[in-house]
């Protein structure tokens, strides 16, 4: 996806956009998609948090929240799902074997991004954020965009662009913080929508770089939670599951803490640079030290600030379509791209540990004993496909178009589901004529129909691959496993916590849901060989 010229082709050639009857007879909405980064389930006050984020909460009184939504446990991953309407395998954004795949995979030409589909529906475009995906937003089809690749330094990034023209570096001391900046460049974006292209509707991915490490966040933000994690990670992660409860989310058993489970991966050179108050395991809270425990709810009081700051943020970014007399035809999404991270690092300007915890000179990252806290109340972290490390809140606020406010939504959706959903609201439909079926079909659903009922939802499975792990789930029926390790079977209805393993009671529903997670690997790496 290197030119806009090949961008146009796809549209002309994969790609056939027909406004319904609905759309022409109806206003379509404007679409605000916002993604949070490496925040876990329990982390928002309207999923069980204990930090505040009014304005998300606000979201959800007047919205949907989603209790079964996935990503794909990973950051460049989830985002080319979501904005290709594709599993990350079969467009080259994660590994599949016998092709350059991953991280640095490049898609095909009839890979294309939301934006494309969008634009001759009469819909304008923006990007502010993160990006992860391979090419640059404007010649992806976004009409204006900021892109923050540096997300090492939240206060003082070198490497970030606007509008695919590379921005000087900003420099220490300068007033920067990140989270503001992207929210700023959205307010901008919708002010001139409003004044030059109020006649067209509007989709703007938000794309925020928090609550991902380092941990980095404003000191004001910070003194507002700094006594409230000395309690230890175990009762906060009761406190949580408390409130889950309570609000009706979830029902069953709490997971086990995994004691003996690390980060994903280790760096045991970076451990000593942190020093003597870093652990990299959920250990009990008691078992750590005076200075330990400190410097863990430190952690965690960064971490829930930089969220606090994010809901800030947000708040702004709605007061703006407030003002712009947009909210009420505005459909807004927030989700996250995985589950809360177990990731213990040093890296871009190092890691001072004299310096004030979350401040620039500092680097800390959450590790597994909040991260666990964060994932309440399911199994594992960012990477892993157990539920912790796949599982989304999803609030969806549309007060035109949602008739039952504060409803939550049961019903098993996936990232892939979002495109579909957003172009059928946008009046377009997604086939294929029989002449181009080098474009595999779209796998994802849309929620249309789950936005005004709590109608089921028909599919036949999720699947899942990331860094070794594998999963599937077939209606309540998940089968997982860790790397290098053995296939799980799990009745997720009954366990979502993942707790009763059925694997040795139920072999032959377990090898049939193998096989179809091995069809499926192998579907992938087909579609992703295709020019």
């Amino acid at each position: 996806m290197s030119s806009p010229i090949r961008i146009a082709v796809a549209v002309l050639t994969y790609v056939v956009l027909f406004p319904t009857a609905q759309a022409q007879t109806a206003e379509r909405p404007n679409v605000l998609l916002i993604l949070a980064d490496d925040l876990g389930y329990s982390d928002l006050g309207c999923y069980g948090s204990e930090i505040e984020t009014p304005n998300l909460d606000r979201l959800a009184e007047g919205g949907l929240r989603f209790t079964q939504f996935y990503n794909t446990a990973r950051c460049w991953p989830t985002r080319a799902a979501l904005l290709t309407g594709y599993y990350a395998q079969t467009v080259r954004r994660d590994i599949v074997p016998g092709v350059r795949s991953g991280g640095r995979g490049v898609r095909q030409d009839w890979a294309t991004l939301l934006p494309v589909h969008l634009k001759p529906l009469g819909y304008r475009s923006y990007h502010s954020g993160k990006w992860h995906i391979d090419g640059m937003p404007i010649e992806n089809g976004f009409d204006r965009s900021y892109l923050l690749k540096d997300q090492g330094r939240f206060f003082n990034p070198q490497v970030h662009w606007q509008d695919d023209e590379r921005l000087p570096p900003v420099e220490k001391d300068s007033g920067y913080y990140a989270t503001e900046a992207i929210g700023q460049h959205a307010i901008e974006c919708l002010e001139e929508h409003h004044r030059q292209h109020a006649d067209k509707p509007f989709f703007h991915y938000l794309a925020f770089t928090a609550p991902h490490f380092p941990l980095h966040a404003l000191p004001q933000d910070i003194e507002k939670y700094k006594s409230i994690y000395r309690q230890g990670w175990e009762k906060v992660r009761q406190q949580r599951w408390a409130k889950i409860k309570q609000m009706g989310l979830l029902e069953g058993e709490l997971s086990a803490v995994e004691r003996d489970l690390g980060p994903p991966y280790a760096f045991p050179d970076h451990l000593e640079i942190l020093g003597s108050g870093e652990v990299n395991r959920p250990v009990p809270w008691d078992a750590l030290t005076a200075e330990q425990q400190k410097f863990q709810a430190d952690k965690m009081a960064i971490h829930a600030a930089m969220i606090d700051r994010m809901d800030q943020v947000i708040g702004k970014v709605l007061r703006q379509l407030e003002a712009m007399g947009q909210s009420d035809n505005t459909l807004v999404m927030f989700l996250s791209d995985n589950g809360s991270s177990a990731e213990i690092m040093v890296r871009a300007d190092g890691h001072d540990p004299q310096a004030p915890p979350g401040s620039a000179a500092s680097y800390l990252c959450l590790g597994p004993g909040w991260s666990t806290t964060g994932n309440t109340p399911f199994r594992r972290h960012k990477t892993w496909t157990h539920e912790g490390g796949i599982s989304t809140p999803l609030i969806a606020s549309w007060p035109r178009g949602i008739q039952h406010s504060g409803a939550i939504r049961r019903q098993v959706g996936h990232v892939i589901d979002v495109l579909p959903t957003i172009v059928e609201l946008a009046g377009g439909t997604l086939d294929v004529p029989e002449a181009e079926s080098v474009r595999p079909a779209l796998p994802g659903k849309s929620l249309v129909a789950v936005l005004q009922k709590d109608a089921p939802l028909q599919r036949d499975w999720l699947w899942w691959f990331h860094d070794g792990h594998k999963a599937i789930r077939v209606g309540k029926w998940k089968a997982v496993a860790a790397k290098d390790g053995p296939w799980e079977l799990y009745d997720l209805a009954a366990d979502r916590a993942e707790s009763n393993d059925l694997a040795e009671s139920n072999p032959d529903r377990l090898r049939r849901l193998v096989q179809l997670w091995d069809e499926q690997l192998a579907a992938h790496a087909a579609a992703a060989q295709e020019q």
